[in-house]
């Protein structure tokens, strides 16, 4: 008998451990002690090998690991809807930077990032790969809400509010690095932001402290037509790969625009792809050709992106779009399975991080990221398939349980650790300093008052 409180047994009608892809384990427990799964198993077995353990009764739902959303700037949901319908570098240089010089600070980014946290884990959720400025406030938010999640150092040539040049961005970074890189549930990253913000020697320097310390690199790559024909000489992924970047610590975003020599060469290096099809919609970036790199054995994600560019964070709204629109853009109906989605949203972003040996599915041994999804209402009647069902049907709202490291954050639908009342107070009284900056910049965007 294990007498750990942490440790209770989570029965369900539908267990989809994710690896092996496309199994689903009916009449299933999962067994959790010490933030770990330690068995799964059928019902009574569970009960019979694991006696006194608090029994949590989900016998209507589907239980999976927790969805991994493997691009976000979670301090960018306060300006969700702020510019909407622009494109890409208008959306950026008339209204993203000039609110954010305006606004950005570091209660700004916390309590962004706290609202974007309530988002994720309410809609099943439990790790993203965040990037924005102010990292030690997104850290600060992780750590007071129990979340997971790489944070990657924004690092351009610019001056913004967290630093003044290139230089400073890239040192501020590796102080983060070392202040963070024994964190059990934070991951430090770089993230040069994109080729047309980031000189030659940054990136060079870049790829020599990755090498150096074992750094991932999340990179905004290829995300447009025009950054891609902006570069004369060569394409910017070519510019890439010469700088040294290419390697299973780089994890490229969006990826829209790739030729076949491309995707090889993506592939023989084992670079990671996170595909984020909501907000390339929205932003009318371009088709990420998934399907080919899947086939040609490239590890592909899925992410949001921020809220002001999606806008939500909803990730199995976000697989769904991946799923839909590869079959759209290849005019095949078989192009990317209900299970092939699922995994991009769970083992595949796990993987991408680099942390597939303790997340992303649901093993012995792995620690208890897991979400429960009710299947009973009408509107997923009758369940024939759970994974089609999750994939094609279901959204964020029908998930009502979800622990991260086995701690329970949300319960029937209600977080647990966060204060919902105090959140909503301080995203009304940043929604008045945005619309105010807004219009002293005379780019405001919203419904006149």
């Amino acid at each position: 008998m294990d007498t750990n409180k942490n440790s209770f047994i989570i029965d369900t009608k539908w267990l989809i451990p994710v690896v092996p892809e496309g199994i689903v384990l009916e009449d299933h427990s999962l067994v959790i002690s010490n933030n770990l799964i330690i068995d799964i198993c059928p019902h009574q077995q569970a009960h019979d090998n694991h006696p006194g353990l608090a029994i949590e009764d989900l016998t209507q739902h589907a239980v999976m690991p927790g969805l991994i959303n493997t691009h976000s700037h979670a301090a960018m949901s306060l300006l969700r809807g702020y510019a909407d319908d622009k494109s890409l570098m208008d959306w950026l240089e008339n209204y993203i930077w000039p609110i954010e010089g305006a606004l950005v600070c570091h209660d700004f980014v916390y309590d962004g990032t706290t609202l974007a946290i309530a988002e994720m884990i309410s809609s099943g959720t439990t790790c993203t790969a965040d990037s924005y400025f102010f990292p030690n406030a997104v850290a600060a938010a992780f750590d007071d809400h129990h979340f997971r999640g790489q944070i990657a150092c924004p690092i351009v040539q610019f001056a913004t509010n967290w630093a003044n040049d290139e230089d400073e961005h890239l040192s501020k970074a590796m102080q983060f690095h070392d202040q963070y890189k024994h964190h059990p549930q934070i991951y430090p990253a770089l993230a040069p932001h994109a080729p047309y913000s980031v000189s030659d020697r940054g990136f060079e320097e870049i790829a020599k402290q990755s090498q150096a310390h074992n750094i991932p690199v999340h990179l905004h790559l290829h995300e447009t037509a025009s950054e891609v024909l902006s570069e004369s000489d060569q394409r910017p992924l070519q510019r890439i790969y010469n700088h040294g970047l290419f390697s299973s610590l780089l994890q490229t975003v969006h990826m829209t625009q790739l030729n076949d020599e491309e995707i090889q060469l993506l592939s023989a290096n084992q670079v990671h792809v996170a595909h984020c099809p909501d907000s390339n919609l929205k932003l009318a970036s371009g088709f990420c050709p998934i399907d080919k790199l899947l086939k040609n054995g490239v590890n592909v994600a899925v992410g949001t992106d921020g809220s002001a560019s999606n806008n939500n964070l909803d990730m199995l709204a976000e697989i769904r779009s991946a799923a839909l629109l590869s079959k759209g853009v290849t005019l095949d109906p078989t192009s990317i399975s209900a299970a092939q989605a699922l995994s991009m949203g769970t083992i595949n972003g796990a993987k991408l991080l680099g942390i597939d040996s303790q997340v992303g599915s649901l093993e012995i041994g792995k620690q208890a990221d897991v979400v429960a999804i009710d299947m009973s209402p009408l509107e997923l009647q009758p369940v024939h398939n759970p994974i089609s069902q999750i994939v094609y049907s279901a959204n964020g709202s029908h998930v009502t349980d979800v622990w991260i490291n086995g701690q329970r954050l949300l319960k029937d639908r209600k977080l647990t650790q966060l204060d919902t009342a105090a959140l909503t107070d301080k995203v009304s009284r940043w929604h008045q300093s945005i619309r105010q900056a807004a219009t002293q910049s005379g780019t405001h965007t919203g419904t006149a008052t």
